[in-house]
């Protein structure tokens, strides 16, 4: 890795919402050098893909694109949603293109891949799309950060509002690979804690158009939930179709494990009215929120989903690392970022645990009702904050071998 060299002490302030800091590097003139690596044209490219390079290149503008006049280069690719064209373009980024930091990865399979790579290379992984738990479990990484969210925080605290609620038999209609498998035992052991029972489970492949054979078998089970442990498009195609098919009005509840206000948007509030979900971020939520996502909106088109707000915070605090510490040295890098609470316009204080996990709050909301909804993008209900503490796996528990 290259080293930047100190050259006394200087002071500077970043643009709007960034921190003061006492002591900066000189650094030479080489590139401070971040890949996105993303869903660009698939099923997550709504809640990830251009938006998260828009949301890193944000990050990089507080800093003025430049780290004491070593530019803030960033570059996008596109995984497919496949693991091994993850692992290549990871590769080839770092062997040829010579990238200091991968950042995004939604897709918990292609993430895992990355994460390998990332930790044989030595060079750090900041993931705010994936939800698998083993990435800060039994995969953990020295050089890997999970931002955002994971299965555990979103499905256990759907599930646990749910079967509080009375709705205590579910069915699993779930993505066939790595991510949605872990959603679906995260929830379940929950309903299953609670006293809930499940009557089933199906699984559909990635990108499904068609659900009507596995919504047939939910309808039939006769659960109190017909559980969605998917994301993106095929939630938004799930929902729909479940809508279609009659099954809110037969008295079935639906839960999206895994919702974005992108996918509100896309499901329109006269069918997503009610749905309960967990987010580590919602727009709408104070004044610090609603100017950045203004300021997203004018690029997008659109509000920011808590991905796109997670790679921000993410590639934010990576920058203020090498600010701190004058250095892209990996190792270095990464103790100053764990050292360091992360706080920005999504989180306050938020401490990063051995295993590489931030302890971010998530937030329990239920989506408004048409009539409730006063304004374009007003869509949830904050029902309670949930903790990091809380909404995360305790780190001595998550079988990661760094955890001390």
């Amino acid at each position: 890795m290259r080293k930047f060299l100190l050259a006394g002490v200087a002071f500077a302030t970043l643009a709007a919402g960034s921190a003061s800091t006492p002591a900066q590097a000189q650094m030479s003139d080489t590139v401070i050098k971040i890949g996105m690596l993303s869903d660009r044209s698939g099923i997550y490219a709504d809640i990830n893909g251009e938006g998260s390079a828009v949301a890193a290149r944000m990050a990089a503008e507080e800093f003025g694109n430049a780290i004491n006049g070593t530019k803030i280069e960033i570059i996008v690719g596109d995984h497919q949603n496949k693991a091994d064209i993850a692992a290549n373009l990871a590769r080839q980024w770092i062997d040829t293109e010579k990238v200091d930091v991968i950042a995004d990865v939604p897709n918990s399979a292609a993430a895992l891949a990355v994460q390998g790579i990332t930790r044989d290379k030595k060079r750090l992984f900041l993931m705010s799309g994936p939800g698998s738990t083993d990435l800060t479990g039994k995969d953990c990484s020295p050089y890997g950060f999970h931002w955002t969210w994971d299965n555990h925080a979103v499905a256990s605290a759907t599930a646990r509002a749910l079967v509080e609620q009375g709705r205590k038999s579910w069915f699993f209609i779930t993505a066939d690979y790595a991510f949605g498998h872990s959603l679906e035992a995260e929830a379940a052991d929950t309903v299953k804690q609670l006293g809930g029972t499940i009557k089933g489970s199906v699984r559909h492949p990635l990108g499904a158009s068609d659900f009507s054979s596995y919504l047939l078998q939910a309808q039939a089970s006769g659960a109190d939930v017909v559980a969605f442990a998917n994301a993106g498009g095929d939630t938004i195609n799930g929902v729909k179709q479940a809508a279609e098919f009659g099954i809110p009005q037969g008295g079935q509840t639906l839960a999206g494990l895994l919702l974005n206000v992108n996918d509100i948007k896309a499901l329109g509030l006269e069918t997503a009215q009610g749905l309960m979900l967990a987010n580590s971020f919602y727009w709408d939520m104070n004044d610090e929120t609603r100017a950045w996502s203004k300021k997203f909106e004018e690029r997008t088109g659109r509000k920011p989903s808590m991905n796109q707000a997670g790679v921000y915070s993410a590639v934010r605090h990576y920058l203020k690392a090498v600010q701190e510490t004058g250095t892209d040295d990996a190792d270095k890098v990464a103790a100053k970022m764990r050292s360091m609470p992360v706080t920005d316009m999504m989180m306050k204080e938020a401490k990063i645990a051995d295993n590489g996990r931030v302890f971010d709050d998530m937030y329990l909301a239920q989506i408004k009702t048409p009539a409730e909804s006063k304004y374009a993008w007003d869509y949830f209900k904050i029902i309670k904050k949930i903790p990091g503490t809380q909404a995360y796996i305790d780190p001595k528990a998550s079988g990661c071998p760094l955890v001390k």
